[in-house]
């Protein structure tokens, strides 16, 4: 916390813009905490479907924040990044590190196949809803019809998730053992409904001015630190806006709950890629922001790559240390690539 007045008194009394990026990376990782707790409070004082979607939209909040005002500074491609470092960030290294945590205090682990197994199909999906726009434009280029193209992936992707949700929290819940499990772990509620509202506006007004620092400051921090924006959004910005995601993944890995980690990690991607994707998509059409989901042939092959390993490596439903450390090994493969990408 100490670095969130740290980086507000030296955007106003400084012109050091990587020290100042550095500061309000650091500022927002508390902030990612507090505002993770502060949801799961008041989604434990609702009902499953609210609490499913309260859960889903404020649990993206500082993913869509930062996006939403790079997009006003023009920063596409880190916007585009960071989508494409939080997909495979939740899949490969939230999920692998929970894997290996946990592996490392139980020899093996079993989780629940069918739960994976509506989520690997999601993320299928994920890949066909951002590969079909960017192979579109690799063949027809510079086509205005991208953006109608664009558009329409995004309204499908939206229908689909919303037909998950309804899938999870009402037709099938049965078969989610996983969210049965997570309510079982969970402890009542330590605050008031009221007061956890107040402190997650709060820390979202606090958000929101961290992140305008933070925006403001990449380009200049990229060239001064030495690192390419699209690294510093695929990397450095899906990191600090999954802390919570991945804290509270390993934490109960640990406790021999991979359901629960696993369940935390697939559908954090899936929430990122249908959830805040046609979110971004809808902004950028009112404001004319000029975002549509043409990625790059590297970045769709990195979600590709990070959904066919999740894939065969949760068919068996078990795992082991190893199989952690393998998904951390293909994580740190791309961002290495990524680091030289220009």
């Amino acid at each position: 916390m100490a670095f969130i007045p740290i980086s507000i008194f030296l955007y106003l009394f400084t012109k050091e813009d990587s020290i100042i990026f550095i500061a309000s990376v650091l500022a927002i990782v508390p902030l990612a905490r507090i505002m993770g707790y502060s949801t799961k409070e008041i989604s434990l004082q609702t009902n499953p479907t609210v609490s499913g979607l309260f859960s889903a939209t404020f649990g993206n909040a500082i993913e869509l924040i930062i996006a939403i005002l790079a997009l006003n500074a023009g920063l596409i491609q880190v916007v585009q990044a960071s989508i494409i470092g939080s997909i495979i960030g939740n899949i490969l290294l939230l999920v692998g590190l929970s894997i290996f945590a946990g592996g490392v205090r139980f020899k093996n682990q079993r989780f629940n196949n069918q739960t994976i197994a509506v989520s690997s199909t999601m993320l299928i999906i994920v890949v066909a809803g951002l590969a079909i726009p960017s192979v579109y434009d690799i063949l027809i280029p510079n086509n205005p019809q991208i953006m109608v193209l664009s558009s329409a992936v995004a309204v499908v992707m939206a229908f689909i998730y919303i037909a998950g949700l309804v899938f999870s929290l009402r037709t099938h819940k049965d078969l989610f053992d996983a969210s049965d499990e997570m309510k079982a772990t969970q402890e009542r509620p330590t605050m008031s409904r009221r007061l956890a509202a107040l402190i997650l506006f709060l820390a979202i007004v606090v958000v929101t001015f961290e992140s305008e620092i933070l925006v403001g400051t990449i380009e200049h921090a990229a060239k001064a630190i030495g690192l390419s924006q699209v690294f510093i959004g695929l990397v450095v910005i899906a990191i600090i806006t999954n802390i919570a995601e991945i804290s509270t993944a390993v934490h109960f890995s640990v406790r021999n709950k991979l359901d629960v980690s696993i369940e935390i990690g697939l559908s954090s991607a899936i929430q990122i890629a249908l959830f805040v994707v046609p979110i971004l998509m809808l902004v950028s059409q009112i404001f004319n922001f000029g975002f549509t989901l043409v990625f790059t042939p590297f970045e769709i092959l990195a979600v590709m790559l990070a959904v066919l390993i999740v894939n065969y490596l949760s068919g068996d439903g078990r795992c082991n240390w190893l199989e952690g450390a393998q998904l951390i090994s293909v994580y740190t493969i791309i961002a290495i690539a990524f680091f030289f990408v220009i």
